[in-house]
């Protein structure tokens, strides 16, 4: 019998060590915290978006780069097969809006106790408060790990389920990188993703908490326009955050990390400017001896009634009767066009993924293991893979999990 070690008990681990058990491998599932699933517990608020019911080709679009590598993991172990895999050992599932499927419990501490669970049954010896210090290689093939108290462990073959940087209190400190460059593997840059931006205007304060839906926003560089959706967001202390905002951090990269760029959120987008302009006389005609401030109450949420009014340029206590047909435009451009500038994203603590990490041209993506360590497996978040929200990060540590942990096992010296 080939013996497997998995160092991590994060999502990608637990599905690595018990892929790796199934095909007959004595399996070890090596956790420097107290407990498995620790950033498994946080996700989706507490309730855990195991996966999404699209159709399994939909997955791919939903991976901004590198997707064609997740090709054979996300086929062998698909969204369909998660969830009966979740339904099989118990665990009763829902799907809400967007095809994101939860615990019909809404705990994700039911996702981790099924984990756990299925782990007892298939074996895996589970060894928590258990740092691994450093891979064993020798003649580019893997021999074990050494621990950080001194102990050394050798096995077949070895996964390397790590996590990123994101959520750090979790235990995603970055030791999967560190292994991978001690082993020769090339990291590509690693930045917070999924992740709310910083803005400059200060009257986003004003706004705190205050979420909006069916909104269209649009993200430009100079003029060009880099980024656009349709959905939810979300106005906090500090700038924007919510789905729209989060999706928008993992589409964004390169030279526009850096630079200041501008943001327009169209709060009417079933509306045309025309159409919307209408609806804006409907609103004064009704409140026509009113002042322009007490005037917009049923056009959008009372916190953004003060800003645009400001925005907008027409004096607050004007009456509506007295506004020219020039102001009212600059009234409904604010609507359509309600301006921002993002100025930086938050730091890793907020994010919930990590973008870049071991390059995916350093791994077979039939089978997850290293092209330079024969017997080196990683998977998850250490890979240079990540994806929008809606439960398709979940699926790449599922998917690469499986197929590293299935393969693993026929690792023989």
């Amino acid at each position: 019998m080939n013996k497997v070690i998995v160092i991590g008990g994060g999502a990608a681990g637990m599905v690595a060590a018990l892929a790796a058990a199934k095909e007959g491998a004595k399996t070890i599932l090596l956790e420097k915290n107290e407990k498995l699933g620790k950033k498994l517990y946080i996700t989706g608020k507490g309730r855990c978006n195991i996966t999404n019911a699209c159709d399994t080709e939909e997955l791919f679009l939903n991976v901004p780069r590198n997707a064609k590598f997740l090709y054979s993991a996300f086929y062998t172990f698909d969204n369909f097969q998660v969830m009966r895999f979740f339904e099989e050992h118990g665990l009763q599932l829902k799907t809400e809006r967007g095809n994101r499927v939860f615990p019909e419990s809404d705990h994700s501490s039911d996702v981790i106790r099924t984990l756990q669970n299925a782990l007892k049954q298939a074996g895996v010896e589970i060894r928590l408060f258990t740092e691994v210090k450093q891979i064993i290689t020798g003649q580019q093939t893997v021999q074990g790990v050494c621990l950080k108290n001194g102990e050394k462990l050798y096995a077949d073959a070895v996964i390397v389920a790590t996590g990123g940087f994101s959520y750090q209190s979790t235990g995603s400190t970055g030791d999967g990188y560190r292994f991978a460059e001690e082993t020769g593997h090339t990291l590509v840059e690693r930045q917070p993703s999924l992740v709310p931006f910083n803005t400059k205007e200060s009257y986003v304060k004003e706004m705190q908490g205050l979420s909006l839906k069916n909104v269209n926003v649009s993200i430009f560089r100079k003029n060009k326009k880099i980024y656009e959706d349709f959905g939810e967001m979300l106005f906090t202390h500090f700038g924007v955050s919510g789905p729209l905002i989060l999706s928008a951090s993992s589409r964004i990269g390169g030279k526009d990390e850096t630079a200041e760029l501008h943001m327009e959120i169209d709060l009417k987008p079933a509306l045309s400017e025309e159409q919307l302009d209408k609806r804006v006389l409907r609103d004064f005609d009704e409140n026509k001896n009113r002042q322009f401030k007490n005037s917009l109450q049923k056009l959008m949420p009372a916190k953004m009634v003060p800003v645009i009014v400001e925005l907008s340029g027409i004096h607050p206590d004007k009456k509506v009767n007295e506004i020219t047909k020039e102001e009212r435009s600059a009234l409904v451009r604010c609507i359509k066009e309600f301006p921002l500038t993002l100025t930086g994203r938050r730091d890793y603590n907020e994010a919930i993924i990590t973008r870049g990490g071991v390059s995916v041209k350093d791994v077979n993506p039939s089978t997850m293991e290293s092209k330079k360590t024969e017997g080196l497996y990683f998977a998850g978040e250490v890979l240079d893979v990540d994806a929008l929200t809606g439960g398709f990060n979940l699926q790449i540590a599922w998917s690469t999990g499986y197929l590293a942990g299935a393969n693993s096992a026929q690792n023989k010296k």
